[in-house]
Protein backbone atom coordinates (compact mmCIF):
# COMPACT_ATOMS: atom_id res chain seq x y z
CA UNK A 1 0.00 0.00 0.00
CA UNK A 2 1.43 3.61 -0.43
CA UNK A 3 2.03 5.43 1.86
CA UNK A 4 -0.85 8.94 3.04
CA UNK A 5 -0.48 12.38 3.32
CA UNK A 6 -3.36 14.46 5.28
CA UNK A 7 -3.49 18.18 4.43
CA UNK A 8 -5.12 19.80 7.34
CA UNK A 9 -8.14 22.01 6.48
CA UNK A 10 -8.19 26.38 6.48
CA UNK A 11 -6.61 27.65 9.54
CA UNK A 12 -6.54 24.31 11.38
CA UNK A 13 -3.71 22.44 13.07
CA UNK A 14 -1.96 19.03 12.14
CA UNK A 15 -2.75 17.95 15.79
CA UNK A 16 -6.38 18.04 14.82
CA UNK A 17 -5.45 15.13 12.39
CA UNK A 18 -3.29 13.29 14.37
CA UNK A 19 -6.58 11.09 15.76
CA UNK A 20 -7.28 10.21 11.81
CA UNK A 21 -3.38 9.44 11.02
CA UNK A 22 -3.23 7.05 13.99
CA UNK A 23 -6.50 5.27 12.78
CA UNK A 24 -4.79 4.99 9.71
CA UNK A 25 -2.05 3.42 11.09
CA UNK A 26 -3.75 0.93 12.87
CA UNK A 27 -5.02 -0.02 9.64
CA UNK A 28 -1.95 -0.56 8.54
CA UNK A 29 -1.09 2.59 6.56
CA UNK A 30 1.95 4.54 6.47
CA UNK A 31 0.37 8.27 7.33
CA UNK A 32 1.46 11.65 8.05
CA UNK A 33 0.25 15.11 8.27
CA UNK A 34 1.76 17.79 7.09
CA UNK A 35 3.39 20.08 10.04
CA UNK A 36 0.83 22.95 10.09
CA UNK A 37 0.14 25.29 12.80
CA UNK A 38 -2.82 27.70 13.07
CA UNK A 39 -0.29 30.04 12.43
CA UNK A 40 0.80 28.43 9.17
CA UNK A 41 -2.07 30.04 7.55
CA UNK A 42 -1.43 33.90 8.82
CA UNK A 43 0.16 34.27 5.46
CA UNK A 44 -2.63 33.53 3.54
CA UNK A 45 -5.24 36.06 4.79
CA UNK A 46 -7.05 37.77 2.81
CA UNK A 47 -6.95 35.44 -0.20
CA UNK A 48 -3.40 36.02 -0.97
CA UNK A 49 -0.90 33.18 -1.91
CA UNK A 50 -1.60 29.74 -0.42
CA UNK A 51 2.44 29.15 -1.77
CA UNK A 52 3.71 28.63 1.82
CA UNK A 53 1.08 25.46 2.45
CA UNK A 54 2.18 24.35 -0.93
CA UNK A 55 6.02 24.26 0.16
CA UNK A 56 5.00 22.48 3.84
CA UNK A 57 3.07 19.98 1.57
CA UNK A 58 5.95 19.81 -1.25
CA UNK A 59 8.61 19.22 1.85
CA UNK A 60 5.88 16.51 3.60
CA UNK A 61 5.56 14.33 0.63
CA UNK A 62 9.63 14.49 -0.71
CA UNK A 63 10.19 13.20 3.01
CA UNK A 64 7.65 10.44 3.08
CA UNK A 65 8.77 9.23 -0.33
CA UNK A 66 12.59 9.44 0.93
CA UNK A 67 11.61 7.66 3.77
CA UNK A 68 9.40 4.76 2.65
CA UNK A 69 11.13 4.15 -1.42
CA UNK A 70 7.37 4.74 -2.70
CA UNK A 71 7.22 6.29 -5.86
CA UNK A 72 4.16 8.23 -5.20
CA UNK A 73 1.60 8.70 -2.44
CA UNK A 74 -2.27 9.17 -1.41
CA UNK A 75 -3.55 12.73 -0.95
CA UNK A 76 -5.90 13.39 1.40
CA UNK A 77 -7.38 17.51 1.52
CA UNK A 78 -9.37 18.29 4.01
CA UNK A 79 -11.70 21.35 3.53
CA UNK A 80 -9.92 23.61 2.02
CA UNK A 81 -7.14 21.25 2.04
CA UNK A 82 -8.57 19.67 -0.99
CA UNK A 83 -8.01 22.52 -3.51
CA UNK A 84 -5.09 23.35 -2.23
CA UNK A 85 -3.38 20.25 -3.31
CA UNK A 86 -5.34 20.37 -6.68
CA UNK A 87 -3.32 23.50 -7.23
CA UNK A 88 -0.13 20.86 -5.31
CA UNK A 89 -0.93 18.99 -8.80
CA UNK A 90 -0.70 21.17 -11.24
CA UNK A 91 2.03 22.19 -14.25
CA UNK A 92 1.08 26.05 -14.54
CA UNK A 93 2.97 28.45 -12.41
CA UNK A 94 1.51 29.13 -9.17
CA UNK A 95 2.88 32.43 -7.32
CA UNK A 96 5.83 31.80 -9.61
CA UNK A 97 6.23 28.63 -8.98
CA UNK A 98 5.37 24.88 -10.75
CA UNK A 99 4.72 21.84 -7.88
CA UNK A 100 4.04 19.59 -10.55
CA UNK A 101 2.84 17.26 -7.82
CA UNK A 102 0.85 14.94 -10.14
CA UNK A 103 4.26 13.15 -10.34
CA UNK A 104 3.85 12.06 -6.85
CA UNK A 105 0.06 11.44 -5.89
CA UNK A 106 -1.92 8.52 -6.81
CA UNK A 107 -5.34 9.53 -5.79
CA UNK A 108 -6.54 13.03 -4.52
CA UNK A 109 -9.33 12.30 -1.74
CA UNK A 110 -11.04 15.53 -0.52
CA UNK A 111 -12.85 15.52 2.74
CA UNK A 112 -16.23 18.74 2.37
CA UNK A 113 -13.95 20.62 0.04
CA UNK A 114 -15.64 23.70 -1.59
CA UNK A 115 -14.19 23.44 -4.48
CA UNK A 116 -16.10 26.45 -5.58
CA UNK A 117 -17.11 29.29 -4.04
CA UNK A 118 -18.50 32.68 -4.07
CA UNK A 119 -16.62 34.35 -0.78
CA UNK A 120 -14.54 37.07 -2.35
CA UNK A 121 -11.56 36.21 -0.27
CA UNK A 122 -11.37 32.59 -1.83
CA UNK A 123 -12.25 34.00 -5.43
CA UNK A 124 -8.70 34.27 -6.58
CA UNK A 125 -7.28 30.65 -5.69
CA UNK A 126 -10.72 28.85 -6.78
CA UNK A 127 -11.13 30.75 -9.66
CA UNK A 128 -7.22 29.32 -10.47
CA UNK A 129 -7.60 25.78 -10.02
CA UNK A 130 -10.94 25.73 -11.50
CA UNK A 131 -9.83 27.63 -14.70
CA UNK A 132 -6.53 26.03 -14.51
CA UNK A 133 -7.81 22.14 -13.87
CA UNK A 134 -11.17 21.90 -14.10
CA UNK A 135 -13.04 18.76 -12.47
CA UNK A 136 -10.96 15.63 -12.46
CA UNK A 137 -7.81 17.27 -14.56
CA UNK A 138 -5.46 14.36 -13.93
CA UNK A 139 -6.54 11.44 -15.79
CA UNK A 140 -3.85 9.26 -14.03
CA UNK A 141 -4.83 10.69 -10.68
CA UNK A 142 -8.21 9.50 -9.12
CA UNK A 143 -10.37 11.97 -7.53
CA UNK A 144 -12.65 11.19 -4.88
CA UNK A 145 -14.79 13.81 -3.38
CA UNK A 146 -16.18 12.99 0.09
CA UNK A 147 -19.57 15.46 0.81
CA UNK A 148 -21.39 15.61 3.89
CA UNK A 149 -25.30 15.45 4.20
CA UNK A 150 -26.06 16.19 7.80
CA UNK A 151 -27.27 19.86 8.18
CA UNK A 152 -30.23 21.54 5.89
CA UNK A 153 -29.44 25.44 5.36
CA UNK A 154 -32.02 27.32 7.58
CA UNK A 155 -32.57 30.93 8.48
CA UNK A 156 -35.24 30.22 11.12
CA UNK A 157 -33.91 28.08 14.75
CA UNK A 158 -30.52 28.74 16.30
CA UNK A 159 -27.77 30.87 15.51
CA UNK A 160 -25.80 27.66 14.26
CA UNK A 161 -28.71 27.06 11.74
CA UNK A 162 -28.08 30.72 10.75
CA UNK A 163 -24.20 30.41 10.42
CA UNK A 164 -24.89 27.11 8.35
CA UNK A 165 -27.28 28.63 5.57
CA UNK A 166 -24.96 31.58 5.26
CA UNK A 167 -22.14 29.37 4.91
CA UNK A 168 -23.96 27.76 2.41
CA UNK A 169 -24.99 30.82 0.43
CA UNK A 170 -21.55 32.27 0.64
CA UNK A 171 -20.23 28.93 -1.05
CA UNK A 172 -22.64 28.14 -4.06
CA UNK A 173 -25.14 30.60 -3.78
CA UNK A 174 -28.05 28.99 -2.10
CA UNK A 175 -28.49 28.60 1.45
CA UNK A 176 -31.30 26.32 1.32
CA UNK A 177 -29.68 23.22 0.73
CA UNK A 178 -27.57 20.57 2.44
CA UNK A 179 -24.50 19.74 3.84
CA UNK A 180 -22.30 19.29 6.36
CA UNK A 181 -22.52 22.14 7.93
CA UNK A 182 -19.83 24.11 6.85
CA UNK A 183 -19.65 23.06 2.70
CA UNK A 184 -22.93 21.76 0.60
CA UNK A 185 -23.43 18.91 -1.00
CA UNK A 186 -22.83 20.71 -4.66
CA UNK A 187 -19.66 22.55 -4.04
CA UNK A 188 -17.68 19.48 -2.58
CA UNK A 189 -17.78 17.29 -5.56
CA UNK A 190 -16.17 17.87 -8.87
CA UNK A 191 -16.71 17.05 -12.83
CA UNK A 192 -15.54 13.22 -13.51
CA UNK A 193 -14.71 12.24 -9.99
CA UNK A 194 -15.76 9.68 -7.71
CA UNK A 195 -18.26 11.78 -6.00
CA UNK A 196 -19.25 10.41 -2.35
CA UNK A 197 -22.11 11.44 -0.38
CA UNK A 198 -22.18 10.30 2.98
CA UNK A 199 -25.42 11.04 5.49
CA UNK A 200 -25.21 12.63 9.40
CA UNK A 201 -21.04 13.80 8.49
CA UNK A 202 -20.16 16.87 9.65
CA UNK A 203 -17.18 18.77 8.52
CA UNK A 204 -14.38 18.80 10.71
CA UNK A 205 -12.91 17.22 13.51
CA UNK A 206 -14.03 19.64 16.25
CA UNK A 207 -17.46 19.79 14.89
CA UNK A 208 -20.33 19.80 17.35
CA UNK A 209 -24.05 19.29 17.48
CA UNK A 210 -26.16 20.12 20.23
CA UNK A 211 -28.65 17.40 19.64
CA UNK A 212 -26.28 14.83 17.78
CA UNK A 213 -23.27 15.51 20.12
CA UNK A 214 -21.55 11.99 18.84
CA UNK A 215 -22.28 12.75 15.08
CA UNK A 216 -19.30 11.86 13.23
CA UNK A 217 -16.66 13.61 11.01
CA UNK A 218 -14.87 12.37 7.26
CA UNK A 219 -12.33 11.31 9.40
CA UNK A 220 -14.26 8.99 12.75
CA UNK A 221 -13.80 5.45 12.53
CA UNK A 222 -17.15 4.62 11.24
CA UNK A 223 -16.60 6.77 8.30
CA UNK A 224 -13.07 5.89 7.18
CA UNK A 225 -14.34 2.28 7.39
CA UNK A 226 -16.26 3.55 4.15
CA UNK A 227 -13.60 5.23 2.11
CA UNK A 228 -10.10 3.66 3.04
CA UNK A 229 -10.87 1.34 0.48
CA UNK A 230 -9.81 4.05 -1.92
CA UNK A 231 -6.10 4.25 -0.21
CA UNK A 232 -5.59 0.36 -1.01
CA UNK A 233 -5.12 0.92 -4.60
CA UNK A 234 -1.27 0.74 -5.20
Amino acid sequence: MLPVVILPGYLAAAVDYYPLRDHLRDLGFIAEVVPLKVRSWLPTLGGRSVAPILQALDTTIQNVLNETGASSVHLIGHSAGGWISRIYLGDHPYDGQVWAGHQWVHTLITLGTPHRSQERWTRRNLDFVNTTYPGAYYPKIRYVCLAGKAIYGTLGGSLANWFTYQSYKLTCGEGACWGDGVTPVAAAHLEGAENLVYEDVLHAPRSRLRDRPDAPWYGSPAIVANWQQYLKVS
